[in-house]
């Protein structure tokens, strides 16, 4: 019947694991652990190193600062709210799957079919995008992120 909590505990290093496998351009594999930190320190946010990454994935440390943990939920796009809460953690590795499903299968579909679209179309296409990214509590995802300025 309906889950009411959660069905598992994952690990931090589960946790991030499963974001470096799934958070990637389609023609690429995973990112490395130097551009990751590398991507983080560029946006502003902590120092971090790539055998600290290495370490947190693989579980050899467990115990990062919530300023790491809240700029790694940042650069892969995701709420902080993955690396408390097991139910938003769930939640958002299905949306993390389908969108790499998506990335993998659909996108260029969904691409092809915008195709002699007018602006104002592909802007409405755009705003539907975004709006569902904020309710579902995602980054805008993309290259430019601003400051936040409220």
């Amino acid at each position: 019947m309906g889950d009411a909590g959660p069905r598992q505990i994952r690990t931090l290093a589960e946790k991030l694991d499963h974001l470096f496998r799934t958070v990637h351009a389609r023609n690429r594999g995973e990112l490395s652990y130097a551009e990751v930190a590398e991507g983080i320190r560029a946006h502003g946010g902590p120092s971090i190193s790539a055998s600290y990454l290495w370490e947190l994935r693989t579980g050899r440390a467990d115990n990062p600062t919530k300023r790491h943990l809240e700029a790694l939920a940042d650069y892969f796009g995701v709420n902080p709210s993955y690396f408390f809460d097991e139910e938003a953690a769930a939640r958002i590795e299905e949306q993390l799957d389908l969108l790499a499903a998506l990335r993998d299968v659909g996108v260029r579909e969904i691409a092809l079919r915008t195709s002699g679209l007018s602006p104002e179309g592909l802007a409405a296409i755009r705003g539907v995008i975004e709006h569902v990214r904020r309710v579902e509590g995602l980054s805008d995802g993309g290259d430019n992120r601003e400051e936040d300025s409220g």
